[in-house]
């Protein structure tokens, strides 16, 4: 079920970008887009390493370093 809200997310974000109308717009969804698909990316990885209460920091963790990472890497 999270995957498919996952796909949901992206592909909404995806088609935002298409209905914008200025660069401006479209910059501005593809570093939201690029931050969330990060946190996303992140929060996986996080979720793997550790465990018990452990797990949920490395969890939120990945969350925070993949979008701040995305959105640097996306110029935004």
């Amino acid at each position: 079920m999270k995957k498919i809200g996952i796909i949901a997310v992206l592909a909404t974000m995806g088609l935002l970008q298409a209905c914008a109308t200025s660069p401006q717009q479209q910059r501005q969804v593809g570093c939201v887009g690029a931050g969330v698909a990060g946190a996303l990316a992140g929060a996986a990885l996080g979720n793997q390493l550790g465990g018990g209460s452990g797990n949920d920091i490395l969890t939120a963790g990945g969350a925070v370093a993949g979008g701040v990472a995305a959105n640097n890497a996306a110029g935004c």
